[in-house]
């Protein structure tokens, strides 16, 4: 996700991240670390190699198929996310990695059952919507009111509860479009997704319907998940729907019309967390096994589309990109561990399972790729020292020398990834795979998140990206963020 805010809850979790230009440091601490660094100078001659081998060949496209064309969307607590659980395994096996192996998590599981919403007044029509993940149903009979649009929460606050009571409240909000300089946007809207149902419901709403979490619409819904109700608020259903739909009806009421909607869903938050699984594999270090580089993305996705982008690339980028080095038969002085996580996309469970059972190894650094399958441009990183952060970024501006041939060059301080994240407080470096995001919230979280979507060079070149860093990362002398002399 390349997003602008970070926001974490505490059982659903929507992350939201904001990436800002590399800061300026004093000429001093420039040039020490320029004495020091001395990574484009040893790793040139490798990371040609790398690079080169993994344009010949590289596989991650055809993992992607296998894990998208042949499984599918792959939704915490389906059958589907443990048959890419068990493919992840098999593939990462064939492909000679040591360790492969799957910790046990348990995760939450929410069903989408049927669902529908129609416009029943000025006139009849269809509204495509997808449930946001976490809402509950509607009654058996659904439910039929007017609509109320507000374009903010502010808006929202100003009306009276006489407005608000016993209608569906609309969330138009739109997200900006994609700037070079500012990034998408996301941050400035994915909170009416996630706390919409809680705002209307505290003013007597009876549903809500949130404008989709995109800046481009082809009549596409986009789902998400949504913030988990508190305890002692009262629940009502949510769900998104599409620009056009949260348009029309806006629309209608600017000119005086009162639009009534259907909603119906059935919906459910399971009472039982279910059985899943993080995958690990690695390449094991050859002097300093002990100390770990991590490099990943999430395997699990919502239940539209097949999870390519998000994050079915990320997953089989970090797979290939250990692959390029087992054949090239690289093996660091640190070990490089491949995670794939589980839960991402409502719970985050995986990530948070990982940092308890490993959270007394090592981990000099993590890499984590969850904004697409797109060109890669960069890293981002974030270190609970910001001293060292501020050295760790001067040496990955010298680390992505290495790739500029495949335009890798920029670095940037800020959110690393939603997953790898959780290794901050442990003291990693954490680093975020960036990819030029202009057209990813195009079909994100919805049914066109396919594989048709990704480029085969593109994703070819992540998998580059990751393997580079990757070994450099678990190669050189001293850790990330910490001068070396040698």
């Amino acid at each position: 996700m390349k997003l602008s805010v970070a926001i974490q809850q505490t059982a659903w979790t929507i992350v939201v991240c904001h990436l800002v230009l590399l800061p300026q440091v004093s000429s001093a601490q420039n040039n020490n670390s320029k004495r020091q660094s001395k990574i484009y100078e040893q790793y040139k001659e490798v990371a040609d190699k790398i690079i080169a081998a993994g344009r010949k060949k590289n596989d991650a496209y055809l993992k992607l198929q296998e894990l998208c064309d042949d499984i599918g969307c792959r939704l915490s607590g389906s059958k589907e996310l443990e048959q890419a659980i068990q493919w992840a395994q098999k593939s990462l096996k064939a492909d000679g990695q040591e360790n492969v192996r799957a910790d046990k998590v348990m995760v939450p599981k929410w069903t989408r059952g049927k669902e529908y919403c129609e416009m029943t007044a000025p006139r009849k029509l269809k509204i495509d919507m997808l449930g946001l993940g976490g809402s509950i149903a509607t009654p058996s009979e659904g439910i039929e009111a007017e609509v109320i649009v507000v374009s903010s929460k502010k808006e929202l606050d100003a009306l009276p509860d006489e407005k608000i009571k016993g209608k569906i409240v609309v969330f138009n909000v739109a997200m900006p479009p994609y700037s070079k300089t500012r990034g998408s946007g996301y941050g400035q809207v994915v909170r009416y997704r996630s706390n919409g149902a809680i705002w209307a419901a505290e003013r007597g709403a009876v549903a809500v319907l949130v404008r989709s979490v995109t800046a481009y619409s082809l009549n596409s819904p986009h789902t998400g998940a949504m913030r988990l109700y508190p305890a002692d608020s009262k629940k009502i259903p949510a769900a998104a729907i599409t620009v056009e739909g949260a348009t029309l009806l806006h629309r209608l009421q600017k000119r005086g019309k009162t639009p009534k909607v259907k909603l119906y869903m059935e919906a459910k938050m399971h009472a039982e967390k279910a059985p899943s699984h993080n995958v690990l594999a690695e390449i094991v270090g050859s002097e300093k096994p002990e100390e770990i580089v991590v490099i990943g993305g999430h395997i699990d996705s919502w239940d539209v589309g097949t999870g390519a982008h998000d994050d079915g690339t990320g997953c089989v980028a970090a797979m290939e990109a250990l692959n390029i080095l087992r054949k090239l038969k690289l093996r660091p002085r640190r070990t490089i561990r491949v995670v794939l996580w589980t839960n991402e996309e409502n719970g985050i469970a995986g990530a948070r399972n990982y940092l308890e059972r490993h959270q007394n190894e090592t981990h000099v650094a993590g890499i984590e790729s969850d904004s697409g399958g797109f060109a890669p441009t960069g890293l981002s990183i974030e270190m609970k020292d910001e001293k060292k952060q501020t050295i760790a970024a001067e040496q990955l501006a010298d680390l992505v020398k290495l790739l500029k041939n495949i335009n890798v060059n920029q670095i940037r301080t800020g959110f690393s990834g939603v997953d790898v994240g959780q290794l901050k407080a442990i003291g990693t470096a954490c680093i975020g795979l960036q990819v030029d995001g202009r057209r990813y919230f195009n079909t994100h979280h919805t049914w066109a998140d396919t594989v048709d979507k990704v480029d085969e060079k593109e994703l070819g070149d992540c998998a580059i990206t990751f393997a580079v860093a990757a070994y450099v990362l678990a190669d050189m002398p001293g850790r990330l963020g910490e001068l070396s002399d040698k």
